[in-house]
């Protein structure tokens, strides 16, 4: 299908609700000035030479290597070895019950391997004062784990052929026993013990795991913390470095396994996730698997000559598609293999964060009538980034970014132009179509092996609410969320929490309006950067996030329930390349359309390489605010890509890794508490319905019945009677399921899913019917619906229309 959109056209900046900028704040006016460790013993491979017994790093030792008894300076010493006084212990540390000097004792009667994990352990302190702990007595043992270090250890007497061979046997018994012990611990007894350590949740529900037969092998290493070594699944290995006591599991035999955990502080995925309690720190993975132009430039930079230039996912699709000599649109998947990879989870987590959001477009599922988009393969990487991030404990909220005929006329909703979503003739056609979308992913991601990881499901980004209306968009998200809950049921851990934009409007305006709605949540997304621009040094912004953000939601957690900011950045000028469209030019320099007299130059904001050290201390203190204010958030984006042409990113405002790597973003997401000095803070937890508990799902009938879907008319597309239509009718797509490489030595049952977490929803997809006449989805507002809509005549009628510019709210 040919476009319709002309290059260089500009498109309206993100609307500005009244309650997010109020006329005083700087969105109308300039502002005024204003650990745990993992590792081997040893510091370093080298220090004790070649280790015989070929442990990675990261990987754990024989069981009568115990780890220090204390680490910290000026702790008492003991008959301590080189190896023991440098090791500390993934589970805890300083506690006598870490220690080499406890962890071989025989403690308190209790059985070997099931009560702790040193239980049937062996002391060999002699000092009696020391922990309070005596001697092993001489004589028979107490525990086998004794014989086993007396048997490693004993000097030899003779030496004979047949000491050789015992001291061989007692070689082999140990290492079946390390075969048998290490396998068992990493896979039933850690991820088991993770329930109940470091943060005080209650347990989930027991997800779905491999079940092992057969004889045992020496296990690969599946577990790791700081200082350990991963290997990825092309054979390149990094070291993770996660100074929080976060730590990864990845076994290929048992997928499922959500012992993972991001940090100390954030509940393993095994655990429960407090939501009110525990705080989101959360980061989007922005221009990955729904590209944008100023995230990734050097994708679009080819083809800025076009003839039609790409400004947007459909536009770059068509140009990769003529482009056979470059590899066509197969440069797209080159973009996602390459662009975010398993190594930016491992960092994500070290950075002390515990969520991404992953905005994704519909082509994931499937693509109609000649649209270019790349169909179906960014959902191979999104189960990628489910691996990854339960490899890692992180939590997952799946961001439904792009919808059929766009749901606000943007280049990230796939094409710039014009909205076409609950807005003009074809507004319920493409409504129908994206509520089944939303459908096929709810069903897969409510499937028990996923629910875990992708915990919350962002159900449209961004629609334009002052444009469609408030009515017609909350009958949309309800019809949405009886469908999410539909597809894995009411309450705690049955499916994800369900995120609602709001839509531009003010969040005032949505108390209410779900009441008892399982597991509901409103999401906003802060910008100080599209309005009016000012050239006040980044220092006078300090408060900025706390004055005009904190109170809000603190108003918002309260009335309205959990609250999010999915996007938020450290941009307070609307610099940079393509940040508002390609060769749309900006605000701040007076070069975007309708913008009036330049502000300054942008160079002094894009120049990262040569700002100093206060400018950077600056940017930090805004995010620290932002942070504070905004409590549970998601910054936008992880990564900004390289410009082809200048070889470096020239949108640094909006990059977290590159914030990290240059001293402007905070190491540790913590230091952000109480920044703001906020004296009247919300006060969890949330209402029980909130959460998935009492009264979760019981949503009057007044309510459903005042909501019902579908309205009886669109904004500007008339009467939905009188509107083109889909039938529920067609085969439903089901999105398939990952496969994994199990040990050829092991015979494992894995359950990896159907794709469809509720067989009772039987229903077809909305698809058109043979006998009626259909507009092009991104025909735009102004065009006349079909009439006859059907007859036996039918067609499909495609008018060009020039894009419009989105109108922005009056504050």
């Amino acid at each position: 299908m040919a476009s319709n959109v002309q290059g260089n056209v500009g498109y309206d900046p993100l609307p500005l609700t009244n309650d997010d900028h109020p006329t005083n704040s700087l969105y109308n006016a300039p502002p005024s000035p204003s650990s745990a460790s993992f590792h081997t013993p040893q510091l370093n491979p080298t220090d004790l030479g070649v280790d015989s017994a070929g442990f990675p790093l990261g990987a754990a030792q024989p069981r009568f290597l115990g780890a220090a008894l204390y680490d910290d300076a000026g702790a008492p010493q003991a008959r301590n070895s080189y190896a023991s006084t440098h090791n500390t212990n993934l589970f805890g540390g300083g506690s006598e019950y870490n220690g080499s000097v406890y962890a071989l004792n025989d403690t308190l009667g209790a059985t070997p391997l099931n009560h702790g994990p040193y239980a049937g352990g062996y002391r060999d302190d002699p000092t009696e004062s020391f922990g309070n702990h005596a001697m092993s007595p001489m004589g028979p043992p107490r525990g086998r784990l004794i014989e086993e270090k007396r048997a490693v250890y004993a000097p030899p007497r003779v030496k004979s052929k047949r000491n050789i061979i015992i001291l061989a046997a007692l070689a082999a018994f140990l290492l079946i026993i390390f075969a048998i012990v290490i396998p068992i611990y990493f896979a039933i007894i850690k991820p088991h013990s993770n329930k109940n350590s470091d943060t005080d949740t209650s347990d989930s529900t027991v997800k779905p795991s491999a079940t092992t037969t057969g004889a045992p092998t020496v296990a690969a290493v599946v577990t790791g913390g700081d200082g350990s070594k991963v290997t990825m699944d092309d054979g390149t290995t990094f070291i993770y470095h996660n100074s929080f006591g976060g730590h990864w599991y990845w076994d290929e035999n048992d997928p499922f396994n959500d012992g993972a955990r991001a940090q100390s502080w954030s509940p393993a995925l095994n655990e429960t996730f407090r939501y009110g309690i525990d705080k989101i720190r959360g980061v989007n993975l922005g221009g990955w698997l729904n590209t944008e132009p100023f995230i990734v430039p050097a994708l679009f930079e080819p083809y800025l000559s076009n003839t039609q230039p790409a400004v947007d996912e459909w536009t770059l699709s068509e140009a990769m598609r003529s482009d056979t000599a470059n590899g066509g649109i197969t440069q797209l998947e080159d973009h996602y293999k390459t662009f975010i990879t398993e190594k930016d989870f491992a960092e994500i987590a070290g950075a002390g964060l515990n969520y991404v959001r992953i905005p994704l477009g519909y082509w994931a599922i499937e693509v109609r009538d000649g649209e270019p988009f790349l169909e179906k393969t960014s959902w191979i990487y999104f189960l990628k980034a489910i691996k990854w991030a339960r490899k890692y404990g992180i939590r997952i909220n799946l961001d439904l970014h792009a919808a059929p005929g766009s749901q606000n006329g943007w280049n990230h909703s796939g094409r710039l132009g014009t909205i076409n979503v609950l807005n003009g003739p074809m507004g319920y056609a493409n409504a129908q179509r994206t509520l089944d979308y939303i459908r096929i992913l709810a069903e897969f991601i409510s499937q028990p092996q996923y629910s875990s990881v992708v915990t919350m499901f962002g159900i449209l980004n961004e629609p334009q609410g002052p444009t469609v209306g408030q009515d017609a968009l909350a009958r949309f998200y309800m019809e949405a969320y009886n469908i999410v809950r539909n597809a894995g049921g009411i309450g705690e851990n049955k499916g994800p929490f369900i995120s609602f934009h709001d839509g531009f409007l003010p969040r005032s305006q949505w108390a209410g309006e779900f009441p008892n709605a399982d597991r509901m949540s409103i999401d906003t997304h802060p910008y100080i950067c599209f309005g009016t621009q000012s050239s006040a040094p980044m220092s006078s912004y300090k408060n900025t996030p706390c004055t005009t953000w904190g109170g809000l939601v603190n108003t918002s957690s309260a009335n309205l329930g959990l609250t999010t900011a999915g996007e938020f950045s450290n941009a307070v000028t609307d610099c940079g390349l393509w940040l508002n469209g390609v060769n749309l030019g900006t605000r701040y320099e007076g070069t975007y359309p309708g913008s009036g007299q330049s502000v300054g130059s942008c160079s002094t904001w894009t120049d990262w390489q040569n700002w100093d050290a206060p400018t950077k201390s600056a940017i930090k203190n805004f995010a620290l605010a932002s942070m504070d204010a905004l409590q549970d958030y998601f910054f936008w984006t992880w990564k900004i890509g390289n410009s082809s042409v200048t070889g470096k990113v020239e949108t640094p405002h909006w990059s977290y890794q590159l914030g990290l790597e240059n001293g402007w973003m905070p190491t540790d997401p913590r230091a952000a508490i109480g920044f703001c000095g906020n004296t009247d803070p919300w006060s969890p937890p949330l209402a029980a319905w909130q959460t998935g508990g009492a009264g979760a799902g019981d949503i009057p009938a007044s309510v459903t019945s005042a909501l019902a879907w579908p309205p009886a008319t669109l904004s500007t597309g008339g009467p939905v009677v009188s509107l083109p239509a889909y039938t529920p009718t067609g085969t439903v797509v089901t999105l398939p399921v990952p496969s994994f490489t199990q040990s050829s030595k092991t015979t494992a049952t894995i359950n990896a899913g159907s794709g469809w977490a509720n067989s009772a929803d039987t229903a077809g997809m909305f698809v058109a019917i043979p006998t009626c006449s259909y507009l092009d989805p991104w025909i735009g507002p102004t065009a006349s619906p079909p009439s006859p809509l059907c007859s036996s005549a039918a067609h499909r009628r495609s008018e060009p229309s020039e894009p419009n510019l989105t109108p922005t709210p009056s504050a």
